[in-house]
């Protein structure tokens, strides 16, 4: 089917209420708290599904916009499948080895746990996953990540957070995660479903961007429009993005961001199957496995506070933060940031001198380019790229190389 409205663009400003109404947009998530654990993974999901495109009433972009803000899903389950391609470099088993001794580190003598849901954040990187969600309001979530051979599940259930991770029969159970609760109990929320996505790309959205309907689709046996939001500015790495909003209760059910370079999607995550049914009460429930070693949150942060930096060691490192000064250049998609270290070396150094091998092995994994600036080294990735300048001043941002280099040398 034709796309709908695909020539009128929304940006903020032309459309009165359309930046407000994406922030509002922003409040109305699906509560998944927990579900933010996930964020890492979160990538390519199969095609849009389904036996041809739905035929459904024309709607304009800021109708679909607003849709979304009005959507309050409180109750849902589904799978999701999801998986990353950011082109990292392939570093064979070193990057798998860094993340193990890391984990042993943090679950050994310190008091910490494989189950605990930030140290899932290296694990879940990059890769495919297959991840299985359910939601009953705001103090009932679950995510379970499914593996060939594992399971790992993180549950909310009133005050109460447990995760469980059945590769290490470990779990990790903090309490105080009710809206009158510490919220230290449950990880920071991050993007980890197709409406987590989308609410962070309508939060960008400003004058800088397009944003059109795009036809219609199947995802996970339901009809939904699709919302495509495109920069109007040269210099970035992101190509589109394409969101599939469910006819019905305007709820995203796919999010897909392809890069400016082409090729697969960077982050793609999409339902398979979805219910809007209230998830059965036992869903909820969590009792760890006979065995089973728990560590409880309270305990470790404990240990983990014993082990920070203290007297001249603590001074030492808030003497080095303090010299580093950040601050952005540009506006929308060509946004970058600056992290200069400054004279007390906050940040590492490109130059031979300063270590030899270390310096050696980080510059084989990036471009060496000069300028104006002086000279650095490019890492790149197929969506983010930074500038590391030789005298320790880091420049990062969804924009190309040359943007990065021109930026370096325009503050010189």
């Amino acid at each position: 089917m034709a796309p709908y409205e695909s020539d009128e663009s929304t940006p903020a400003g032309e459309a009165g209420n359309a930046h407000g109404v994406r922030r509002k947009a922003a409040r109305y998530v699906v509560p998944v708290a927990v579900v933010g654990v996930a964020a890492a993974t979160i990538g390519l999901a199969p095609a849009f599904a389904g036996s041809g495109d739905p035929d459904l009433p024309k709607i304009s972009a800021q109708q679909l916009i607003e849709k979304i803000a009005k959507s309050d899903t409180q109750q849902m389950s589904g799978t999701v499948k999801i998986s990353t391609d950011l082109g990292l470099p392939n570093l064979g088993g070193l990057q798998n080895s860094l993340a193990s001794g890391a984990l042993a580190q943090g679950a050994g003598d310190k008091g910490g746990s494989t189950a605990d849901p930030k140290s899932k954040a290296l694990e879940l990187a990059s890769g495919s996953h297959t991840v299985r969600i359910a939601a009953d309001g705001q103090d009932k979530q679950k995510i379970s990540i499914i593996e060939k051979a594992a399971e790992y599940s993180v549950v909310r259930n009133g005050d109460d957070v447990w995760a469980y991770d059945s590769a290490s029969n470990e779990a990790y159970h903090a309490t105080g995660a009710g809206d009158h609760g510490s919220r230290k109990a449950t990880p920071k929320d991050v993007p980890a479903t197709p409406k987590d996505f989308a609410e962070e790309a309508l939060k960008a959205s400003d004058k800088t961007t397009s944003v059109t309907v795009d036809g219609t689709a199947q995802v996970a046996g339901r009809d939904a429009y699709k919302l495509l939001i495109r920069p109007k500015q040269a210099g970035t790495t992101v190509g589109a993005i394409s969101i599939a909003v469910d006819a019905k209760t305007g709820t995203p059910l796919k999010f897909t961001l392809t890069p400016a370079s082409g090729g697969a999607a960077v982050v793609d995550a999409g339902f398979t199957e979805v219910s809007f049914a209230k998830p059965a009460a036992s869903t909820f429930r969590f009792t760890p496995p006979k065995g089973t070693k728990v560590t409880q949150g309270d305990d470790m942060a404990k240990e983990q506070r014993k082990a920070q930096p203290k007297g001249d060691e603590k001074k030492a490192l808030e003497g080095k933060l303090a010299g580093a000064k950040t601050k952005t250049l540009g506006e929308g998609w060509n946004s970058i940031v600056v992290l200069d270290g400054g004279s007390k070396g906050t940040m590492p150094s490109g130059r031979s001198s300063d270590n030899g091998a270390a310096s050696g092995f980080l510059n084989s994994l990036g471009d060496r380019v000069t300028g104006t600036f002086g000279k650095g080294t490019v890492f790149s990735t197929r969506l983010v790229n930074a500038l590391v300048t030789d005298n320790g001043t880091v420049y990062a941002g969804a924009v190309t190389k040359d943007a990065l280099v021109k930026a370096a040398n325009a503050e010189k």
